[in-house]
């Protein structure tokens, strides 16, 4: 998984995160819940925040 694949990271923390609100998640925890993401392989420093916010929105638009 890359940074780009903002869906797929949604469904997986979705999945890996289920009793965490994704509308309070700090991008700081985003980020890190992001690159530990099993099958995540993406330069760390990449995601940066306007890619957190369409992680976030994908990830709330999932949970709803």
């Amino acid at each position: 998984m890359k940074w780009t694949d903002i869906n797929q990271i949604a469904i997986e923390l979705y999945d890996s995160q289920p009793d965490t609100d994704p509308t309070t998640v700090r991008f700081t925890d985003l980020h890190n819940w992001v690159v530990n993401l099993p099958g995540f392989d993406d330069d760390h420093s990449r995601g940066g925040e306007k890619v957190l916010e369409a992680i976030q929105q994908a990830w709330i638009d999932e949970a709803e």
